[in-house]
């Protein structure tokens, strides 16, 4: 699994390398779509494990939770790194003003903030630590999601299809996880009920 999640990291270096038509007139705007789309993927990817636990009943899907997560906080750091470093040349004072001037910069950087949280808390010594907080924290990843829509609608000039897939399939894993607590809950309230009766 960890080899397949690397297929698009490899397919990007052989574009920069020349092949598969190369990146185009504008190599860094290029390389930061194609970061930035298979971080967005990678993100929505991890975010599915546990619907698909629930759906399918297969409860080893769930130890690739962890691995995912920092696939995907991998993917969303390459896309970080190619602004600060190709596009911004490490300019301070560049990355200073795309931070507090320009939205898109802001949301995206809060998403990596929040995935750098989660990645350096995703070892099981943190989560003995944290405990229930370590629960409260790693919803976070909730929020890396949405910012990260934020970040592709607000980037998108005129073609909103991309962000409208991304942003669909982000409602529906959220929505399904509110609506499988809800039955859930039910459904303790009710064996509550007859156990009582």
């Amino acid at each position: 699994m960890l080899l397949l999640s690397l297929v698009p990291a490899v397919w990007i270096g052989l574009r920069t390398l020349g092949w598969f038509g190369g990146l185009g007139a504008n190599p860094i705007e290029k390389l930061l779509e194609l970061s930035g789309t298979h971080a967005m993927i990678a993100l929505l990817i991890a975010l599915a494990v546990t619907p698909l636990r629930q759906l399918t009943g297969l409860a080893w899907i769930t130890r690739l939770r962890r691995m995912l997560g920092l696939v995907a906080f991998g993917y969303v750091t390459a896309h970080a790194l190619t602004w600060l470093g190709l596009d911004l040349f490490f300019d301070w004072e560049l990355v200073l003003y795309d931070l507090t001037e320009r939205p898109f910069v802001m949301v995206g950087f809060a998403a990596w903030v929040i995935l750098l949280a989660l990645a350096a808390t995703s070892t099981d010594g943190a989560q003995r630590w944290l405990r229930k907080k370590w629960v409260w924290l790693h919803r976070g990843v909730y929020v890396a999601g949405v910012l990260a829509i934020l970040h592709f609608l607000w980037l998108a000039r005129a073609d909103y299809g991309e962000v409208t897939l991304y942003a669909a399939i982000l409602a529906f894993l959220l929505g399904w996880r509110v609506v499988h607590s809800w039955i859930s809950a039910r459904r303790v309230r009710a064996r509550r009920a007859a156990t009582a009766s």
